[in-house]
């Protein structure tokens, strides 16, 4: 297969499976190369042909906290007192400034997926 960018989807497909079929080759190697080229060529093609929408922050929150086994308890440190994480997580409370602050330096996960605007639950 010819290494240039893919442009339709009969190419991207058989990039994906060119991909498959170099898949354990040994690094170092003429073909490793061929197949770190193909990858980046297949996710240039998949960012502009599939892309995928960012998480809302709570739900990525949520997601995050089920992922590695968190509680509620262990966002406290992040996000405040156990009130405070209710409030968030129920989206009664927005994240603040620090919150993604404290929450991106101490769990590890980019600020810029917490840091947009998402609904917050109307009061009652």
């Amino acid at each position: 297969m010819e290494l240039k960018p893919i442009k339709t989807e009969v190419e991207y497909r058989a990039a994906l499976a060119e991909i498959e079929r170099l898949f354990d080759v040994p690094e170092g190697t003429a073909e490793a190369d061929k197949l770190e080229v193909l990858v980046l060529l297949v996710e240039n093609y998949e960012a502009t042909h599939y892309p995928m929408p960012t998480p809302e922050p709570i739900d990525f929150l949520l997601y995050i906290m089920e992922s590695r086994g968190l509680t509620r308890k262990d966002l406290e440190p992040y996000i405040g007192s156990r009130g405070r994480v209710a409030e968030v997580l129920n989206r009664a409370r927005p994240l603040s400034l620090a919150m993604i602050r404290l929450l991106s330096d101490g769990l590890k996960i980019p600020a810029a997926l917490l840091i947009q605007t998402y609904e917050l639950r109307k009061a009652a």
